[in-house]
Order: C-alpha cells, then structure tokens, then sequence
C-alpha cells in the first residue's frame, strides 16, 4: 500500500514576478474583486469589430485552413448586434470573486462553498484551466460540485493562471508551470487548507501535477483529463507491437482503437493542429500585438480551437461545429475575459516559458506522481495517453476512465461526465 511518508517532493523554491525590485514585506490579505464593465468599453469594442477587414474564403475550404471568414462574419455580427457583456458579467460575477498578491502578482480567483448540509462530507477542491480556456471554463460544472445532494460536496478554489485573465502577468522571463504551481500552492495555504484535491486538463494537467510533486503530503488526490506520456523503452515498444499483441503492452481494446494507426493520429494530426504552439513558444509577442489590436482577429484566433480540439472532424463542416457543444454567448464570454484584460499576449509566453528549452530534461518531468491520481481520458483529446503509459510517471493511479463523449475542453463540454468522474474518484480515495 502506497505511504504518503515514503514521498520525496521535488523543491519547490521561491520567485518575484513583480514589476521591479521585490519589496521587504507583501502585502498577503485576501480582497473581494467583482468584474465590471463600462458603456465606453463595450462602445469601443463596436467600433473595432465594426471595422474589421475579412478575407474571402477559399471555396469548399471549411475549416481546414482555419476559422472560415463566411462563419466568422456571422459569430461577428451576433456579438456586435446581439451579445449582452453586461448581462455575461453579472453570470461571471454569480460567484464570489477574490485577488490575493503573491510572488509580486495580483492573483484572481473564485472561492465557492457548498450550501451546509446536515452531515455532508465537504472536500476543498482546486480547478485549473490551460489556453485558450479560462476559468470560465468550469462555470457549468461548478454546481454539480458544490450544490449537490449527495453525502459529498466541494468547496472549490478555481485561479486564473498568472497572465490569464483577472491574474496579473508576470513581468519578468521565467514564469512556467513550476512557478504557476508554487503560486497556487501558496494560495491554499493562505486561504487555511492543509490537504486538499487538485483536478486540471491543458497547462492545468502539468501546473496540478506540479503542485503535487512539490507538495505531496498536502495533495489528497490529483484528478486529470489530459496525460501526455513520458517517452521510454516501454511506449516506444508498445507503439510497435501494440496494435496486433494489445495484451502483451497493457493496452486495451480501446486503446487500439485510439491511438492507431499511429502515425496518423499521434504525428500527422498533431503536426496540423500545434501550429500555434510554435509561434508561441517562440515569438509570441509578435503573432500576440494583432490579437490584442482586432477583437474579431481574437476570437477567431480562440474559437478555432474551441471547434478543432473539440472534435478534429469539426474541420470539414463550414461553421466549425461550434454551436453543437456550445452557445455562442458562452464562447463569446470566454474571448471577452481575454478581450477586455489584454492578457492574450501574456498567455501565449506561458508556451515560450515552458518550451524553450527542451522541457522532457526537467526535473519535474524525470520525476515520479506519488499521490492518488484519477484520469478521465475523453475520447475527443488531441493525445491519447493510455494508462499503461500513465504509470510510467503516475505511479499510483487508482481510477482511469475511457468516457463515452468529450475532448479537450472537457469541463465546459461535459460537465456532468467530468463532474461524476471527479465525484467517484475521490470517493475511492476517502475509503483508504
């Protein structure tokens, strides 16, 4: 049986990301933060979209060359004619709102408690989005957490990563998962919780797995729906002999079915859809200045993804499949969150951050996850990562799912199948 005292943590180390000289004393007291608009900024966001410049599409071309400009007019003109910003912010602002200043930034976050039960179980819980998501992300799912009648409930710590959003950015090179995971280790400590849940897909799955490496004995459970596997002799063998001796390699049936043929779906596919991570783990400033100039260049830039990661089929069809898992008002929310705080630009140098150097040689990487660890794999993810890869790194996974529906933005296209998945997992790990 797996013992937390047998756990080594990698270090954690300590960083200032603040504009300047790091101060003597920090400021470490919790505020209250409400989203707000104005009539000025909606009015100026009008006058860009209505100035916007399109290209004509190339025939028949859908998506496959990108965000189609015939769809892309139309999303434009719904949130010029009929998206209501202020209406969204009063949603955004249905659950309470805080900022805390840690390692020289302005960190936001929301902070929700169940409704009290008589008798029921409540567990802190920590949700962390990725790119280009935010965490907005996760507003559907939320209730099915928290507001349960269940013997179980959560009360939910949910941060937007430093240069995401409401969170400041950092202003000084070097802010990676390793520093975002510090950060929000930091952060439950100040708000009073000694052990507690972490779940997260995208940059959420390495800033989550991080904070359980660094601090293993307060993490209870790790909660995933995104792995990417560690190269090592024991994948590389099961690429070549999987397919046909699935038992011999610890795949099963629907691993096969995922993962092959192999090539096409682990190499060509990725190739066509990680043009983005490129440019911005190199130059992303450079792409970044016209997504932070044109608000319909933006969403077209985010939304893309929403369609594509979502479903690769989705770049056959001229609208991008969009509004078939998502209203348009709540993709248009997620744009605005980025819109209206100028953090694209900021978000994007996470990937120059993590990738310019050669990240599978870091420590954090070489090292073993110790802690409970639960994986949903949905079907719709851009990698799929069996769990017979997983525990090359993940040592003690005590729940792995193939769900029947989803892909990479699971909480926001399946809350209720990430929610149940997150709810067993955790019920396996109370009963150790």
């Amino acid at each position: 049986m797996y013992k937390r005292r047998q756990v080594k943590s990698i270090p954690i180390g300590e960083g200032w990301w603040g504009a300047g000289e790091k101060p003597p004393a920090e400021d470490d007291k919790i505020y209250s933060f409400e989203v707000e608009t104005s009539q000025e900024e909606i009015e100026e966001l009008h006058r860009r979209i209505d100035r916007t410049r399109y290209t004509d599409p190339i025939e028949d071309g859908c998506f496959q060359y990108g965000f189609n400009s015939t769809y892309l007019k139309m999303v434009a003109s719904y949130w010029r004619h009929q998206f209501d910003w202020k209406k969204q912010v009063a949603v955004l602002n249905k659950y309470p709102h805080f900022k805390t200043r840690i390692e020289g930034l302005d960190v936001h976050f929301i902070h929700i408690q169940p409704p009290h039960r008589e008798g029921q179980q409540v567990l802190p819980l920590m949700l962390v989005h990725g790119w280009p998501g935010s965490f907005f992300e996760f507003y559907k799912m939320l209730p099915l957490l928290t507001d349960t009648q269940a013997g179980l409930a959560f009360e939910v710590i949910c941060p937007s990563i430093p240069g995401y959003g409401f969170s400041e950015a950092p202003h000084k090179q070097g802010f990676d998962s390793l520093a975002a995971a510090r950060v929000f280790l930091t952060l439950m400590e100040r708000l009073g919780f000694s052990q507690f849940y972490l779940q997260g897909g995208d940059w959420g799955s390495l800033i989550t797995t991080n904070m359980a490496q660094m601090q293993p004995q307060h993490v209870k459970g790790l909660h995933l729906n995104m792995v990417i596997a560690r190269r090592s002799l024991k994948s590389m063998l099961s690429i070549l002999i999987g397919r046909y001796l699935p038992f011999l390699v610890g795949f099963t049936r629907e691993d096969v079915r995922r993962l092959f043929p192999f090539m096409e779906k682990n190499v060509y596919e990725t190739l066509r859809e990680t043009g983005y991570l490129h440019i911005q783990a190199t130059k992303p400033d450079t792409a970044g200045c016209g997504l932070n100039d044109s608000p319909v260049g933006l969403a077209a830039y985010i939304l893309e993804k929403f369609s594509s990661w979502t479903d690769l089929k989705n770049r056959d069809l001229e609208d991008g499949g969009l509004e078939r898992k998502f209203k348009l008002d709540e993709l248009l929310t997620n744009v605005m969150i980025y819109w209206t705080t100028g953090t694209i630009v900021s978000s994007m140098r996470f990937y120059k951050e993590n990738l310019q150097t050669n990240i599978e040689k870091r420590g954090d990487m070489r090292s073993g996850i110790f802690v409970p660890t639960g994986v949903a794999a949905f079907p719709g993810e851009l990698v799929h990562c069996p769990r017979s890869w997983a525990e090359i790194r993940y040592r003690n996974i005590l729940s792995y799912s193939y769900m029947s529906q989803g892909g990479h933005f699971a909480a926001f296209e399946e809350p209720q199948l990430l929610a149940n998945d997150i709810i067993q997992f955790v019920k396996k790990v109370e009963k150790l």
